[in-house]
């Protein structure tokens, strides 16, 4: 990958308390030891991760016309120019952490409810030669979702080389939802999704054995990237395969986990074709990030 990354999907405020336990009860207040308001969604979590890296990319979403929409572009400057400014409030997703490390998320529909077709090709460039343009939480993004096949056609057509992280689609993976991913990922020459996903597409009862069950389902030469949180990484380009372990460190924040993953690893190809440097750098941007408060990424 010599040429920028096209970014696509969602970005949203995110406001993160706790850590609390137990739930509290409804009609009380909880006092708690820790807030922080900031720039959240796949998309945007990617794009942090990218920019502390020093990676050139294009972000493609979308904000709502209000103070929290205006507070979620400052941070891209230029490239929030192009945003669409959808009419009414920016999505917001509250999460509540545990002592654990694992969070509950309350997420508003907000401005990323209207957020299509029509608004990505408003910001994509017509000609695509040797980008990757990274498609991320679509099952998040409805009106985009309805014409998700659209779109993976449109950027093949524009020579886009498309990567694709599925996140976890709202109602489960329902027969219908896996058919449609898997026709997804014939298009895809990186597939990077994490462990419970990859198990939740397949219906696999392990990560290998998914694994094998998506591998065939891939064009030639592409790269299918199974994120195992504190146990690293795995990846497969034909008969090539990668296992990456996560260092030992002391869990801070694991909210966009996956997405700090997807920066280091592209950032690496950027340099290089070298799918285990990709794959190793992935892993320790992220267990960076999840280690470090303020977060670092490098």
């Amino acid at each position: 990958m010599k040429e920028p990354l096209y970014l696509i999907g969602n970005v949203n405020v995110d406001l993160v308390m706790g850590p609390q336990a137990p739930w509290p009860q409804p009609g009380t207040e909880v006092i708690v030891p820790e807030s922080e308001f900031r720039v959240g969604g796949a998309a945007g979590n990617t794009a942090l991760a990218l920019d502390a890296l020093g990676v050139d990319y294009r972000l493609i979403t979308s904000r709502g016309n209000d103070m929290l929409g205006r507070w979620l572009a400052e941070p891209f400057g230029a490239r929030a120019e192009g945003w669409t400014v959808a009419e009414g409030a920016t999505t917001v997703s509250v999460g509540i952490g545990h002592p654990d490390g694992d969070r509950t998320f309350f997420t508003t529909s907000g401005h990323l409810h209207a957020f299509g077709l029509e608004d990505v090709l408003a910001q994509l460039d017509q000609a695509g030669e040797g980008c990757v343009a990274l498609l991320v939480g679509p099952f998040v993004i409805p009106a985009l979702l309805a014409d998700y096949d659209e779109l993976i056609a449109i950027l093949r057509r524009r020579n886009y080389r498309v990567a694709l992280d599925t996140g976890w689609p709202d109602g489960g993976w329902t027969p219908g939802v896996r058919a449609r991913v898997n026709a997804w990922i014939g298009h895809c020459e990186h597939v990077l999704i994490n462990d419970i996903e990859a198990k939740g597409l397949t219906g696999a009862d392990t990560v290998e054995a998914a694994a094998e069950m998506i591998r065939p389902l891939l064009p030639a030469g592409a790269s299918l990237v199974i994120k195992c949180g504190p146990r690293g990484a795995l990846a497969w380009r034909g008969d090539e395969h990668v296992a990456v372990p996560a260092p030992k460190v002391k869990v801070v924040d694991t909210i966009g986990a996956g997405d700090t993953f997807s920066a280091g690893y592209f950032a690496s190809l950027a340099k290089s074709d070298d799918l285990e440097r990709a794959v190793a750098n992935g892993v320790a941007v992220a267990s960076l990030a999840v280690s470090t408060r303020p977060r670092r990424y490098r």
